[in-house]
């Protein structure tokens, strides 16, 4: 095997990771907003915020797999208060968008200050385990 076809293995293994990583991310984001009264209030008001921004970093991961994590970190980030920034714009048919079940869940539905702490905190925790993973790996490999 070459080192071009090593390398392209290896990127396709860390896609497929972070993939399932960012789906189970995504799964437990929803099992928190659907059972949030089994669950202490805290957590049920913040989870969700965080698990999604979460979701967002896993998922930049996936698409830049070859990127830093500090890139990613500076996208996902970017994009979670980009997606919160544009609830401020409430025209009828970004509306209706939002109205929907995906819409609400991608775009929200109005602006809070504190879903950029929430996003700010569940990007860097999903930061932060993905470099002590990265870091665990490089040392035992």
């Amino acid at each position: 095997m070459t080192f071009y076809a090593k390398s392209e293995l290896i990127l396709l293994r860390a896609r497929m990771s972070y993939l399932i990583v960012a789906i189970i991310v995504m799964f437990l984001g929803i099992v928190s907003r659907r059972y949030g009264d089994s669950l202490p209030e805290p957590v049920a008001e913040h989870s969700g915020d965080v698990l999604w921004a979460g979701m967002i970093y896993f998922g930049v991961r996936m698409l830049f797999a070859q990127k830093s994590c500090s890139r990613a970190f500076g996208i996902a980030l970017t994009f979670c208060f980009a997606i919160e920034i544009s609830q401020l714009y409430q025209a009828e048919w970004i509306n209706a968008i939002r109205a929907t079940t995906l819409g609400a869940l991608v775009l929200g539905k109005g602006f809070l200050a504190a879903d950029l702490i929430r996003y700010s905190i569940g990007v860097a925790v999903s930061f932060g385990l993905d470099r002590y993973i990265n870091n665990r790996i490089l040392r035992s490999g």
